[in-house]
């Protein structure tokens, strides 16, 4: 019984740190990918 909330406990640790970990990198990228839009915008006017 307790190994099943010790894993339960890790694996939900797990999951946040990875949810985590991928939204840092989907905004970076989302931020950098906007950046070039405005730059080629700025460029083309």
């Amino acid at each position: 019984m307790a190994k099943d909330i010790e894993v339960g406990a890790a694996g939900s640790l797990t999951m946040i740190a990875l949810f985590s970990a991928v939204a840092l990198l989907l905004r970076s990228f989302y931020k950098r990918y906007t950046r070039l839009q405005n730059r080629e915008n700025e460029e083309n006017d």
